[in-house]
């Protein structure tokens, strides 16, 4: 199985890495005690055990959570995965340079003050472990959804001792199907097939290809043209990332490619943040006649118009179970309202505009969306000035503070399809932090940061789904950023693909675990 695509990998180190294409990719070198199903639609979004026997016991009222593992589960070396190992493992998330990825563990499970992780601090006494396969977590509140939680990237478990610094990074320790075989960051990727992966062990992975090739750093018009001819090794191959580009939208009509299409919502949400910590955007006024300002329409249409994606107006897509539809900053056609922007400009004493730098990923439709911001605000006399950053390594320096400027085009989709994971991680002011930050606006209100911790408490989980969807408007109220749209997933397979599909829980994409070759003879 062959897949083109012109960005690399964030991290190999499931500690450091933390969006939908690189956890994705982690499925097939690693596992977790639960992790997403395998199908297209509500069946891939469904938590299944995997080195768990189920998704969990809890007790405590709910801040206790008891798992047990499955016999039979090995290391690629051959060791045996013990409850020891996955302790190891999810403390690696509390060390402040590795654990920069998924926040889940640091922010429910108990730990002590000061702890920094199992290298500096040592062991951590709120994961117990009594027998080789149980574990116990001691959370700091009640949680509904723990079941969910683990299986985030941050539950792999690695042998102790393993995986200081950037070792993982060069070299993982797979326990899923597959183990790296070759990796040059940034160019290719090779991985071949864990000969000690069981797989009467794991119900999800069909692990069908013997082998898995990365190109890394193409063009992205250099796929598309490739994935429409579909000749050779490329009949073979799959493209990652977001898809077509837009110009190509409009070639894969035919009825013999549309046959090899793929479409639908990726189930994410693409916004613009405002960092409230930087004048005048401190200001809820400035923020909301920002938001009135801008032109949806045209950042749809910069991302290759509707077939790759609809205008967006709350947090949350439509994905979500939940979601509450409503527009709080509407305008005709989502082409923007200037005369509501500069009322409230006025309100902020703005009215004579200012500057603003915006960042963006190194990737021709970002710098359209990011000119599209520029002629939407031009007219308020607020300049923008584009910041490009390099895609690898976007999601790191926008997530750090001190590098952050004063706004970013960015996105967020959720780990499962719950509130949970979409507004806490965006907007609870507690969770600011030096790295790995994800609230991007940097929003810390005491009745937002409240009502989270009250929806949190409910053990309903629908009336919990509801309540993410009130408090979404109750976040919009303070503009701390924009919804630009819900993007859609367009790509194009070879003509040996068989079995792929869409994952609502990996940013839309194909599910690596299930997709395979038509006729293994033609690769």
């Amino acid at each position: 199985m062959r897949v083109l695509t012109s960005v690399a990998f964030s991290h190999l180190d499931p500690a450091r890495g933390f969006d939908g294409g690189v956890n994705n990719f982690y499925r097939l070198i690693y596992r977790t005690l639960t992790t997403q199903g395998a199908a297209p639609g509500k069946g891939g979004t469904a938590i299944r055990p995997d080195l768990a026997t189920d998704t969990g016991t809890p007790s405590d009222g709910g801040k206790t959570w008891t798992f047990t593992l499955k016999k039979g589960l090995r290391f690629q070396n051959g060791d045996p995965i013990t409850s020891a190992e996955v302790k190891f493992g999810v403390s690696r998330a509390w060390d402040p340079e590795i654990g920069i990825g998924s926040p889940y563990a640091k922010q429910l499970i108990d730990a002590p003050d000061g702890y920094r992780g199992p290298y500096a601090s040592g062991d951590l006494p709120t994961i117990k472990t009594p027998d080789a396969r149980t574990i116990v977590f001691q959370l700091k509140k009640p949680y509904a959804d723990f079941g969910s939680v683990v299986a985030q990237p941050t539950f792999v478990p690695f042998p102790k001792d393993t995986g200081g610094k950037g070792e993982f990074d060069r070299k993982p320790i797979a326990s899923g199907p597959y183990q790296v075989a070759s990796y040059k960051r940034g160019a290719s990727l090779t991985l071949d097939r864990n000969e000690h992966w069981d797989p009467g062990t794991d119900t999800v992975r069909k692990a069908l290809p013997d082998h898995f090739t990365w190109t890394f750093g193409l063009d992205g018009a250099t796929i598309d043209e490739r994935m429409i001819a579909g000749q050779g090794n490329d009949a073979s191959a799959i493209a990652g990332g977001s898809g077509i580009q837009p110009a190509t939208v409009a070639r894969i009509q035919t009825p013999a490619l549309r046959k090899r299409t793929l479409s639908g919502l990726t189930g994410c949400t693409t916004y613009l943040g405002l960092n409230t910590t930087k004048k005048p955007l401190d200001r809820v006024a400035v923020r909301r006649a920002i938001a009135y300002a801008v032109n949806k329409a045209t950042q749809v249409d910069a991302v290759g118009g509707t077939a790759k994606a609809q205008q967006a107006t709350s947090i949350q897509p439509p994905t979500v179970v939940g979601r509450k539809k409503y527009d709080p900053y509407p305008s005709e056609g989502g082409k923007g309202d200037l005369a509501a922007a500069r009322r409230l400009l006025g309100e902020a004493g703005a009215r004579g505009g200012f500057t603003l730098t915006l960042d963006i990923r190194s990737q021709p439709y970002m710098q359209a969306q990011g000119v599209a911001i520029q002629q939407a605000l031009a007219p308020l006399k607020i300049k923008v000035t584009l910041n490009t950053i390099d895609t690898a390594t976007y999601y790191e320096a926008i997530g750090t503070p001190s590098q952050q400027h004063d706004a970013a085009i960015t996105g967020w989709c959720p780990d499962w399809p719950s509130g949970a994971t979409f507004l806490p991680p965006l907007f609870d002011g507690r969770l600011i932090s030096a790295k790995g930050n994800q609230n991007l606006a940097q929003l810390d209100d005491k009745g937002v940061n409240e009502r989270i911790d009250e929806i949190a408490a409910m053990k309903d989980l629908d009336a919990q789904n509801a309540a993410y969807g009130e408090l979404d408007e109750q976040i919009m109220k303070l503009a701390p950023i924009v919804p630009l749209m819900y993007e859609k997933y367009v790509g194009v397979v070879g003509g040996n693909i068989a079995g792929a599909y869409l994952h609502a829980g990996f940013s839309g994409g194909i599910d690596l675990v299930s997709v395979g070759l038509a006729d293994p003879d033609r690769s």
